[in-house]
């Protein structure tokens, strides 16, 4: 079963939250703090977190920088939720790591649609896809959020697993900039198809043995790019 953490401190949306969730076959835990947050995503290991911001404790967005700089939780996926709307704060939880970000008030049925979306988007979900990529010498895990190349640990940018992930999905086909923009952001406005291009250049370098030349992660000119596993 799929397993979402709830860290509102309102009792009213907690509560709702936790009803609807619920009612959806997820199994749901909720708690008021983000201290307590943090401790119980190590005991539970969720497969989504819903994050308030403005919690009694810490904030919202530092509870998911420290989630993001923690190796076994920075893969869990984050929907933030919060009163404010202003576009730089929509824009720092996206760049802190977070996978979406809902407005309140919000229906609790377009809320249900992002959790199904940023699920899809993660492969945590049931039937979710493959948790690992293996090309080369390299292993990618999506849930862990951990990759290896020769046995040897290296660092991925957040969103490059989501693009991975789209990418391996669909071996030899062209995806477009925009498809992998939405799989990774799932925000249509944020950011441009540019991020996307240095995106892939940051994952050749770490990925590829020959960063002019990628022999996995291709370009098509004027399409997007194309994944080129082992024969």
């Amino acid at each position: 079963m799929t397993r979402i953490l709830v860290v509102e401190d309102d009792a009213s949306i907690r509560l709702g939250l936790e009803d609807t969730l619920s009612a959806k076959g997820y199994d749901v835990d909720a708690v008021t703090r983000g201290d307590v947050g943090l401790a119980r995503a190590k005991e539970m290991s969720p497969d989504l977190i819903v994050l308030d911001i403005m919690l009694p404790d810490m904030d919202g967005f530092e509870v998911c920088r420290r989630l993001k700089a923690d190796e076994s939780l920075r893969g869990i996926p984050v929907i933030i939720l919060s009163a404010r709307g202003a576009e730089l704060d929509r824009v720092r939880g996206l760049e802190l790591g977070a996978d979406d970000y809902v407005t309140k008030p919000f229906s609790l049925m377009e809320l249900l649609a992002r959790v199904s979306a940023v699920l899809r988007r993660s492969g945590r979900g049931e039937g979710g896809a493959a948790e690992r990529m293996v090309f080369g010498d390299v292993v990618v895990n999506f849930r862990s959020h951990t990759a290896t190349k020769a046995g040897n640990s290296v660092e991925l940018p957040t969103r490059g697993y989501a693009i991975l992930r789209t990418l391996a999905s669909r071996p030899g086909e062209v995806v477009s900039r925009e498809e992998l923009m939405n799989e990774a952001w799932g925000y249509d406005k944020y950011p441009n198809t540019r991020t996307v291009d240095n995106h892939i250049v940051k994952l050749r370098k770490v990925l590829e043995d020959e960063t002019e030349s990628p022999v996995y992660l291709r370009t098509v000119h004027g399409a997007g790019y194309r994944f080129v596993p082992d024969e």
